[in-house]
């Protein structure tokens, strides 16, 4: 299967070039670097989620046109069942189902996000803008943020500045399950 950002590009570079925005316009709108946004359009490494969620504000979309290319079509409400949501192979280290995908108009994104067990060698940062809200459901997460390592556990719940560089693993060899929700 083909990785997900190597699918997302090409709709960011044809977002932009639909609003007759330059990379620069883009970038400046966005918050980022002009080489930022080249580098996400290349289709050569993987998108924050924060980058799309900050793209998809500023161009006035939806967040599931820009990660499935469909338009969310429900204004009142949109259920999603257990297992169900739209997969979001956004990152590798990671399992995302967006959960509110059919939903026009959203002003958060909840996910559910499953992280496997790694070495704490293994950690990856990450960082972007907005506010993020987690809720542990299954196993034991250790959420780094900057130097400070937390471990939640199920009934937990963590609230925090997504600009903040930030890690995740699961812990006891197994992975932990948690409801994410992006501002």
């Amino acid at each position: 299967m083909e990785d997900a950002y190597k699918q997302i590009a090409p709709r960011l570079r044809g977002l932009r070039d639909a609003l007759d925005l330059t990379v620069e316009d883009l970038a400046d709108r966005a918050g980022v670097t002009a080489d930022e946004v080249r580098l996400y359009e290349s289709a050569s490494v993987e998108i924050p989620v924060g980058y799309l969620l900050k793209v998809a504000q500023v161009c006035q979309v939806d967040l599931t046109t820009l990660i499935s290319g469909d338009e969310a079509r429900l204004r009142n409400y949109s259920l999603v069942r257990k297992g169900d949501g739209l997969e979001v192979a956004r990152r590798k280290s990671y399992d995302y189902r967006d959960l509110a995908h059919k939903f026009r108009g959203r002003r958060m994104e909840p996910f559910l996000i499953t992280v496997p067990p790694k070495e704490e060698k293994d950690l990856s940062f990450n960082h972007h803008s907005g506010q993020e809200f987690m809720y542990i459901l299954e196993g034991r997460l250790e959420v780094r943020l900057d130097e400070k390592s937390l471990v939640l556990e199920p009934g937990d719940s963590l609230y925090f500045d997504s600009k903040t560089p930030h890690a995740l693993r699961g812990l006891d060899g197994r992975p932990a399950v948690f409801l994410d929700v992006i501002l």
